[in-house]
């Protein structure tokens, strides 16, 4: 298994201690999970119609209130917003445990709002735009 690089380890770290354990007002039921078969052996891979879609409790409910399944998750949708935006991530333990805390910050604020807007803000302040120059 390949170790996950700086960026993502402390990305994990910094939200390792976020927990949605308060009380919802909606039910308790976990949404079914349709995933893709698996990248790597620890980390899943969700359909991003799924996961662009999800609010922070939903997204924790998808991942079975598991926080390495979440983080795959955030991972997944830090990986498209990046993309989509033409934005290179900085492979750092301080880049991914800023990243990490800007994204427990929000989610905490308002568990119903998307993940993937918290997880697009937190890369918009960490990442770089990729260069023309550093696209070849």
């Amino acid at each position: 298994m390949n170790p996950r690089p700086l960026l993502a380890g402390a990305i994990l770290a910094a939200i390792a201690t976020f927990s949605l354990a308060a009380p919802s007002p909606r039910p308790q039921q976990q949404p079914e999970v349709a995933a893709h078969p698996k990248v790597d052996a620890g980390d899943k891979v969700y359909p991003l119609d799924q996961i662009v879609t999800a609010s922070v409790h939903d997204a924790w409910l998808l991942s079975g209130r598991n926080e390495e399944a979440f983080f795959d998750i955030v991972e997944q949708l830090a990986q498209l917003s990046a993309e989509k935006r033409g934005i290179s991530l900085p492979d750092s333990a301080a880049a991914g445990k800023r990243m990490g805390e800007i994204i427990k910050q929000k989610a905490r604020v308002d568990h119903d709002q998307l993940l993937y807007v918290i997880v697009d803000q937190a890369v918009r302040a960490v990442g770089a735009r990729i260069t023309a120059a550093a696209k070849k």
